[in-house]
């Protein structure tokens, strides 16, 4: 939608928008219309979502413009809240696991898996990503397979929030602030995140040698590591 959007290595290009064609691959290695794509601008609180996404719902393509209300009016009541939540601005990436209701009635799982999008001057101005409908996966093989990979980002994301903590107590910083110094690397070496998470989580304790204050050897490592070094 924007063309100075900014966009994580972490997601590809694919037929069904950005993203579908490998993750249809990575996560579940069978037919595409499983896996579909979204994008939410807080800028202007506006929506767009790929065929795969509206049919997930019940609409034809091209039948619906989603917006907030229509997209919140199918998530089941009782994971409302918590999809609500998600929806406040962040430049974190973000995972839910919950339900939905279609135009009929039909209720289905999805997993909702979220980066943000930022524009050149590294303002946060939407959050960009997949939908994965999961509902034959509760009574197939194909549900250990999914799990596998969810498992796969949720320790990609307890890395990453390791990391955090530890500039955190280092900075003595916001979360929000120590993420944006992890993103600040993973853009300049232009690898993924949770790989520059990963080498701090690996070699600062080393650096730090139990002081805490001792900052400055941090702040030249923080700045000096290559992509080689990953």
């Amino acid at each position: 939608m924007d063309g100075g959007a900014v966009l994580t290595p972490e997601f590809e290009t694919g037929p069904d928008g950005p993203g579908s064609g490998a993750l249809d691959s990575a996560l579940l290695g069978g037919p595409p219309q499983r896996v579909g794509t979204f994008e939410y601008r807080y800028d202007t609180d506006t929506w767009t979502w790929s065929d795969t996404v509206a049919k997930m719902h019940g609409y034809h393509p091209d039948e619906v413009q989603p917006t907030t209300e229509l997209v919140l009016s199918h998530k089941h009541p009782e994971d409302l809240a918590r999809v609500k939540a998600l929806l406040k601005q962040s430049s974190a990436p973000f995972s839910s696991r919950h339900r939905i209701r279609t135009t009929t009635g039909e209720t289905r799982r999805v997993v909702v898996v979220g980066d943000a999008v930022t524009d050149p001057s590294g303002r946060t101005v939407a959050t960009r990503g997949f939908n994965v409908d999961i509902t034959e996966a509760f009574h197939a093989d194909l549900q250990q397979e999914v799990g596998d990979e969810l498992q796969v980002i949720v320790r990609h994301r307890a890395i990453i929030e390791q990391a955090k903590g530890m500039l955190m107590a280092v900075y003595d910083v916001s979360a929000e602030a120590a993420f944006s110094v992890l993103k600040w690397r993973s853009q300049e070496l232009n690898v993924k995140l949770h790989d520059v998470a990963a080498k701090v989580v690996a070699d600062l304790p080393s650096l730090l040698q139990s002081n805490l204050t001792a900052r400055t050897p941090v702040d030249r490592y923080l700045i000096t590591f290559t992509v080689d070094d990953i």
